[in-house]
């Protein structure tokens, strides 16, 4: 049996791992690798380290792009085989795979100008909404806890993850023909913090002989533990009464319901003022209806509102904004107002124009509410930067920068820990992925002064047999 690393190895994007095992291949999560456009294009358009055609199936985590991605362009290249899934997960990838395919094709068009001016050839984008849509029916979909034989000699169990509405842990019981022993393979995906204002929590794993697991957040605490608003609202007040625009970028899936179901908790117990919210983008406006078909994945408090309310991510002084007109117009909005736009990391999507028009301004107020790759807009005005590059040109950053890291769907270094703790077995061999460099090493040291056996931090490329 053997695993290689095919992304997101000392880096936070790019999900893709290929398990090789009785004959058959089977790759785990098949994500875009998301950075500079020219750097992403050249990473992510023709696998390096594999043949899509090889490929016997794909196990998907969760529906996030860069853990899904890339799936459009595997089998546009000739994978033929299922992609296993929850039933949320695939819902969710019907609209985001969608829209990634429209956000490829609006970076090849910027990537080909550049690309001209040097006298390079024009590219192609990675897949089209076309392509996106055959991708789809090659999902199978299963529900949690539900074991399901997905090759020969490996069965497949999804176990919640608590991370965004369908997130799985994927346990593989493999009868492996070359040593003839039965072994437990717990690939993390990503792992919730616990105590999500909407998600259940992470459901521990037992006896697991070989863990695939993320190190996101390895030698990072949050400033605060989840589900605690005071800070968020402190912010919030704070902002309101400097008058001018609280922009928030989000995640269109779970980061942008989470917040609005947080926001209707503290107008109804009157501890923000009652401004004006919109979420300006058509990609979270149509995942938080899907939210609503998928309750087995909230917590007992959401799924209890689900049924007593008519909708617990919207109130009153809610506006879903999925025209381009209507976003142009929140240009002329007077007094406070909070706007929730995608992509959380500031490298796609509306929020570009809503910070361009508004970074400058010492009355806006910038709130962070998850995670920023390196390299990314995000990370850049996250850091500091006092002048930033929006849509070709260049910016002052006067506006506030905040940051609520409560929010992140992310478990953190101490989170993590207990996460690799709660997953009980002799864990002969852990393979650290899905972090930075440092993040990877700092929980590694971690996690070996508590575990006797080998923790690894993954090697991109690299190939482990066991």
């Amino acid at each position: 049996m053997k695993l290689k690393f095919c992304g997101a190895a000392r880096t936070t994007t790019g999900s893709q791992h290929l398990i090789e095992v009785n004959g058959r291949r089977i790759l785990l999560d098949c994500g875009l690798y998301q950075g500079s456009r020219a750097q992403a294009y050249e990473i992510n358009c023709c696998f390096p380290h594999f043949d899509p055609k090889t490929i016997d199936a794909v196990i998907l985590s969760h529906a996030h792009i860069d853990h899904s991605g890339n799936l459009p362009n595997l089998t546009k290249n000739g994978f033929a085989g299922n992609i296993y899934a929850t039933h949320a997960t695939r819902d969710l990838c019907q609209i985001m795979l969608a829209d990634s395919a429209r956000i490829q094709e609006s970076d090849i068009d910027w990537l080909n100008k550049h690309r001209k001016r040097n006298g390079l050839a024009a590219v192609e984008p990675l897949y089209n909404e076309r392509d996106a849509e055959r991708c789809l029916r090659q999902f199978v979909t299963v529900g949690y806890d539900r074991p399901l034989p997905v090759a020969d000699g490996v069965t497949l169990t999804f176990i919640d993850a608590g991370h965004i509405l369908g997130s799985a842990q994927v346990l593989l019981e493999i009868d492996d023909r070359d040593d003839g022993k039965r072994k437990r393979f717990l690939f993390s995906g990503d792992v919730g913090r616990g105590g999500n204002e909407v998600l259940r929590d992470p459901v521990p794993v037992h006896d697991i002989d070989y863990l695939l697991m993320e190190s996101t957040y390895g030698g990072r605490e949050h400033e605060a533990p989840p589900g605690l608003g005071d800070h968020f609202a402190q912010i919030i007040r704070k902002a309101a009464k400097r008058g001018g625009r609280i922009l928030i970028p989000a995640f269109a899936v779970e980061r942008t319901q989470q917040v609005l179901f947080v926001l209707n908790e503290l107008f109804l117990s009157g501890e923000i003022p009652e401004v004006p919210v919109y979420v300006d983008s058509p990609l979270a406006v149509s995942a938080t209806e899907i939210y609503r078909l998928h309750p087995d994945s909230f917590n007992d408090d959401v799924y209890q509102a689900l049924f007593e309310r008519q909708n617990p991510f919207g109130f009153e002084n809610l506006t879903l904004v999925r025209s381009v007109a209507g976003s142009k117009a929140l240009n002329n909005l007077h007094g406070a107002a909070i706007i929730i736009s995608a992509s959380g990391m500031c490298e796609a999507g509306r929020i570009l124009h809503h910070l361009k028009n508004h970074i400058g301004d010492p009355e806006t107020t910038v709130l962070f509410v998850g995670y920023c790759a390196e390299n990314t807009l995000g990370r850049r005005i996250r850091d500091g930067e006092k002048e930033v590059p929006i849509l070709g040109g260049r910016y002052k950053v006067r506006a506030n920068i905040e940051i609520v890291d409560s929010f992140s769907g992310h478990a953190d270094h101490s989170e993590l820990i207990d996460y690799f703790k709660r997953t009980t077995g002799p864990k002969h061999r852990t393979w650290l992925v899905h972090g930075e460099s440092d993040a990877a090493s700092a929980l590694r040291d971690a996690l070996a002064e508590i575990h006797p056996s080998p923790v690894e931090v993954a090697e991109p490329g690299a190939v482990v047999g066991f």
